[in-house]
C-alpha cells in the first residue's frame, strides 16, 4: 500500500512562506495524483491543491490562489506545496494524498484513499 509522509509544516509569521514535501515510500509517485488538503481545529478538511502527473495540470482551492503552488521533483519522487503570504486563516494540520489515476478531477478528498499523517502549519505572529 502506498505511504505517504508530509514535512516542512512549522510555525510562521503572517506574509512568510513555507515549502511542504510530499514523499512516497516503496512506490513511485508516477501512478497518481496528489493532492494536499488542510484540516483546521474545528472546522471541516478543505482541499487546498492537486497536482496531476499526466499531464502536470494543477488545481488550486480559491483561497489560495496566487499563494500556493503545487510541483512534483521527479528525481526525488517528491511532490511540494509552496506556500507563500501566509496568512493566519492557513493555520492547519496539512495532508498530503494520493489516487489512482494521475489525473486531478477535483479537491474533494473522498477521490483520494491513500493519505500522509500530516504536518502542521501555524501562521502566527
Amino acid at each position: 500500500q502506498l505511504q505517504l509522509v508530509e514535512s516542512g509544516g512549522g510555525l510562521v509569521q503572517p506574509g512568510g512562506s513555507l515549502r511542504l514535501s510530499c514523499a512516497a515510500s516503496k512506490f513511485t509517485l508516477d501512478y497518481y495524483a496528489i493532492g494536499w488538503f488542510r484540516q483546521a481545529p474545528g472546522k471541516e478538511r478543505e482541499g487546498v491543491s492537486c497536482y496531476s502527473n499526466s499531464n502536470g495540470s494543477t488545481k488550486y482551492a480559491d483561497s489560495v490562489k496566487g499563494r500556493f503552488t503545487v510541483s512534483r521533483d521527479n528525481a526525488k519522487n517528491l511532490v511540494y506545496l509552496q506556500m507563500n503570504s501566509l496568512k493566519p486563516e492557513d493555520t492547519a494540520v496539512y495532508y498530503c494524498a494520493a489516487r489512482s489515476g494521475r489525473l486531478c478531477f477535483s479537491l474533494s478528498g473522498a477521490e483520494f484513499a491513500s493519505w500522509g499523517q500530516g504536518t502542521q502549519v501555524t501562521v502566527s505572529s
